[in-house]
Order: structure tokens, then sequence, then C-alpha cells
């Protein structure tokens, strides 16, 4: 869809801006909410915990005070805060950003937090307790391989469309056999459409040159640690919580961990810590590019700002 095309129903009811790790994303998503009278909604999942506001590179107090900011680090790292938590509570924010006359724009990196708002969720059922921890209990000590030939035992069709190393994936699959008796993917028929849903939107992918996106993530990873993300990791550490919860996987946590358990050293985990924060930004650099729609614009932090400005200034029905 062109710009052309968007501008016939009129200016977008909400902005959304995806991109890669230390694209732009806030600054650009702050600046829009300063203009235009727009509350900043996250869409991350990892900004959305309280433990990890270094590490995740929320938005400072500062820039929290500049225009309203809503979804961040209101969840303790023990809850497993799902997209179809997220999705809820987006629902509930929009209601409240229609109501107050705000712009609602969507910020962050996770591609499910974007399809979820647009396009709806699968049905997937709720996995009794029970079952959950029988699988858990299960699983404890095996490698994710071998988590996943289990899979292929019990859930062929799904153990062939999941990596091996997946583990978090692998092992919702199988609750999801064993809850259900149905492969997992038999539920993503069944999708009713999400709260952005037949609204007008502006949608971006912030796209930043390689070599200046691996720079800007292991310049960023040092001034974390120069603001206190060890002690963070420390202090999250000391919660001892289930290893498989979101939080413990965020970017930088399992190196640090290590390091903290004498495992590693300290630029050993740092090197970690950059390394997987670069891989993740190539998967969603990829991830976006062959999951969502052609109405995305794919534009240099600079270039959105500029069209973003252009089309949210414009007269209702240009």
């Amino acid at each position: 869809m062109s710009v052309a095309d968007e501008a016939q129903d009129g200016r977008p009811a909400a902005v959304l801006i995806a991109g890669p790790t230390a694209s732009g994303k806030s600054a650009l998503g702050l600046a829009l909410a300063r203009a235009f009278d727009g509350v900043v909604i996250n869409t991350d999942s990892m900004q959305v915990y309280s433990d990890l506001r270094v590490l995740t590179a929320r938005p400072s107090p500062a820039e929290e005070e500049q225009a309203p900011h809503r979804l961040y680090g209101n969840v303790d790292g023990a809850v497993n805060f799902s997209v179809g938590h997220f999705q809820r509570h987006a629902a509930a924010i929009l209601n409240e950003a229609d109501a107050a006359g705000r712009l609602p724009i969507f910020v962050g990196g996770t591609g499910l937090y974007f399809r979820a708002l647009d396009e709806g969720l699968s049905d997937l059922p709720e996995v009794p307790e029970a079952i959950r921890d029988a699988i858990r209990t299960e699983a404890e000590g095996r490698p994710t391989e071998a988590l996943h030939a289990l899979l292929a035992e019990r859930d062929p069709e799904s153990a062939a469309r999941l990596r091996p190393s997946d583990r978090m994936r692998v092992m919702r699959a199988l609750e999801i056999f064993a809850a259900t008796g149905r492969p997992i993917g038999s539920f993503h028929e069944s999708r009713q459409p999400g709260p952005l849903g037949g609204r007008p939107l502006l949608k971006f992918f912030l796209a930043i040159e390689r070599e200046e996106l691996r720079r800007r993530i292991d310049t960023r990873f040092l001034t974390m640690m120069q603001d206190g993300a060890l002690d963070e990791v420390a202090a999250l550490r000391a919660k001892s919580l289930d290893p498989l919860l979101p939080v413990m996987r965020a970017h930088g946590v399992p190196g640090l961990i290590a390091h903290l358990d004498g495992a590693l050293s300290l630029d050993e985990a740092v090197q970690r810590g950059q390394g997987d924060t670069r891989r993740y930004a190539k998967r969603q650099h990829t991830w976006f590019r062959h999951q969502m729609g052609a109405d995305w614009h794919w534009l240099a932090p600079e270039e959105a700002r500029a069209l973003a400005f252009s089309r949210l200034s414009a007269p209702a029905g240009r």
C-alpha cells in the first residue's frame, strides 16, 4: 500500500514504529507524542518488565515525563507476560486514548505484538497448570534437542515446523498437545481481528545500515554496563526465578548471570550480550521482512520522521 492509498482515509488513527534494537524507535515515538498529543505504548516483550530498565533500554524517567508512556516496566519478572496479555492491555489503553483524544503510538521490536494489534491472535487454549507442571518436570535436565525429539514422537507436525534449538516453542507445543491432543498449528486458523483491526494505520520499520546498527548495539551495551546493568542482573538472579521465564532470556541476562556464577569473565559476558543482541536484530529484520504486510514503510529514522510529520500534519480527509 502506498502513502497515497493511506491518505485516502485521512490521517492515521495510530502509528506503529517497529525496527531492530538500537534503531532509534523510542526517540521517534517520543518526538511524535510531543508534537501530536500522543501516548507512547510499549510494544516490546522485555520492556514490560520492572526488573530490567537499563538492560532493556527502557525510556528514562526524564523521557517519560515529556509524554505519556504506557506498559513500560509495570510487570514483575516472575510473570510470564504473553502476547495475549499484551493484546488485552493494549486494547484497554486504546480505549483510554480514544476517550482522551490522544494519538496511540506503538513502539517496539516484538513482531508478534504488532501482529496481535492488527491481525489478531490465534485462539490457543489455556493449558491447565497441572499439565504445564508435568511437562516442565519431564523436561527438567533434558537438552532442547531431546525435547524436540520427544515432540516429533508425539506431534510430528509441530516438530517439523520448529527449530530443534527453540526450547520455548518446543515446550509450548508439548504443552498444547498434552492439553488438547492437537498440534499447535491447528489453532492458528481461528483468528479474531486485533484491537487496531480496520483502523487506518501508519506503519514504520526503521531500517539501519548493517555496520552502523552493529556499532550502535555494541556501544549501547557498553553504556548499559556503565549505567548499572550488572547490578540489575544480580538483583534478578537473587530472585531465583524459573529460567524458562521470558525475563531470564533477555539479551545480556544469561551471559551476565554466567559471569556472576563464575563461569565467564566480565569481558566474555559483555561480548556474549553484544553478540546475542546483534543476532536478535538480524532475526527482527528477517521476521518483519517475511511476516508483515506491504503496508509497512521501511525507512531510515530521519525519513520515517519526515513522513510521519507530513502525514499527521495533513488536514483530515486530504
